[in-house]
């Protein structure tokens, strides 16, 4: 499951938001999530040196009137996404990927981070990494329902302290693996 630049895997016309990539305008949508979900945010600076990178992508709003709260074009979330050449196995790294508070729950998170992973493996990364709280379960769930495996902790990677769980896939078993379940019935 590869997609283009134009368009995101995920993408549904049914669905409350379409995924897309990001442009300079939706910076600061992106870092108001940032500041709202994280504890120790990214900087501003930090998502404009990546608006180039292959996998960065936002989710916007459509207008639906399933929640009066989102308008046409607002940034309702995003995933950063970079591909390092590594000897002919480029290894991906899923850097950063959050929700608007209001907007989470609804598997906007794991649209995203189904588009980022195919946009990943269309810029030719084998294999996906990705770094996790320990104590965030719910993010190591959709990790791991995803195909993400734990390769190891880093004690105190955190600015706060906590540890970090580096989590990898196999980007290659991921596609083979969407590309039968869109086979079946």
């Amino acid at each position: 499951m590869t997609t283009s630049r134009g368009s995101a895997a995920g993408d549904d016309a049914d669905a409350e938001a379409r995924i897309r990539p990001v442009e300079r305008v939706d910076l600061l949508g992106v870092f108001r999530i940032e500041k709202a979900v994280f504890a120790q945010p990214w900087p501003y600076a930090a998502f404009e040196r990546l608006l180039d990178a292959p996998a960065f992508l936002v989710a916007e709003g459509d207008g639906a009137p399933a929640d009066a709260r989102i308008d046409t074009g607002d940034v309702l979330g995003y995933v950063v996404g970079d591909v390092t050449p590594n000897h002919g196995h480029d290894i991906g790294h899923v850097k950063d990927i959050a929700v608007r508070p209001d907007a989470q729950g609804r598997g906007l998170g794991r649209r995203l981070l189904r588009a980022a992973l195919s946009e990943l493996a269309a810029a030719g990364a084998s294999v996906v990494k990705l770094e996790v709280r320990e104590g965030n379960h719910r993010a190591q769930a959709l990790y791991e329902d995803e195909g993400f495996e734990p390769a190891r902790r880093v004690p105190g990677y955190y600015g706060d302290g906590e540890a970090a769980f580096v989590m990898r896939l196999d980007l290659g078993e991921w596609v083979r693996g969407c590309n039968a379940d869109a086979g079946s019935p």
